[in-house]
């Protein structure tokens, strides 16, 4: 009876959780004139174990990010009855294309062509298809991943060859920093960067969606034109 009850604790204050990201993703969304359905969230499970996704699940969350292709990996049997689709958002190597091909339905961090050749070989031996966002470097951080933004359209039309990876948008982390404005600059310039490029009509590559804004920035992200936003303590809880 307690385990029954700790389960119902923990999923009703991760739905409380859920409904007050979503009010301030519909006020952030009223502020710029936009329409909250233009905006989805993304949960992200990394370092969550099988009964928080679980929870998550039944509150109707269906696509899941993880930074570990090992993550995903363990949990995918273990949740193979949820139908989840696996978002990869964290920087990837080349050697781990095999586990992305078999158990993701996209990768958000794209940006480089390595990694898209090795991913699109992969793929093909698998006869899978998936996602692509291309991830911008918008940060002056060292620390942060991504292809430089004076390098984006070229990057663009080289992976349009590339039938395996259905390029739907671009990525972006911006800077960690109690200067708001800083952080908006980041997610502003993925905007424009998007908008520059769109104009070229790549073929093959759409640029409809903006992955940008975690649990810190989100708003600021949606209030700069983010589509989907990347939340996971905000979520789940502290881990």
């Amino acid at each position: 009876m307690n385990q029954l009850s700790d389960t119902h604790n923990s999923r009703a204050a991760m739905q409380m959780r859920v409904a007050d990201i979503q009010s301030r993703m519909a006020q952030a969304c009223l502020r710029v004139g936009r329409d909250p359905a233009e905006v989805t969230l993304l949960p992200v499970s990394k370092t969550f174990g099988e009964a928080e996704i679980r929870d998550a699940v039944s509150l109707g969350f269906k696509r899941f990010g993880e930074n570990r292709t090992q993550e995903i990996a363990q949990k995918g049997p273990l949740l193979a009855d949820c139908g989840i689709e696996w978002v990869i958002i964290g920087h990837l190597q080349t050697n781990k294309a095999k586990e992305v091909a078999r158990w993701a339905s996209e990768v958000q961090s794209l940006d480089r062509m390595d990694l898209a050749e090795a991913l699109d070989r992969r793929l093909q031996m698998e006869g899978r298809v998936i996602d692509v966002l291309v991830q911008v470097k918008t940060s002056p951080e060292e620390t942060k991943s991504g292809l430089e933004p004076s390098q984006l359209a070229d990057f663009l039309k080289a992976l349009s060859v590339f039938s395996t990876l259905r390029v739907k948008g671009l990525m972006t982390m911006a800077i960690l920093s109690e200067d708001k404005e800083a952080v908006r600059a980041c997610f502003r310039q993925l905007r424009q960067l998007r908008d520059d490029t769109a104009a070229l009509n790549i073929p093959n590559v759409s640029l409809e969606r903006l992955s940008m804004g975690m649990s810190g920035d989100f708003e600021i992200a949606i209030e700069e034109g983010s589509t989907e936003i990347r939340v996971g303590t905000a979520i789940f809880g502290s881990r």
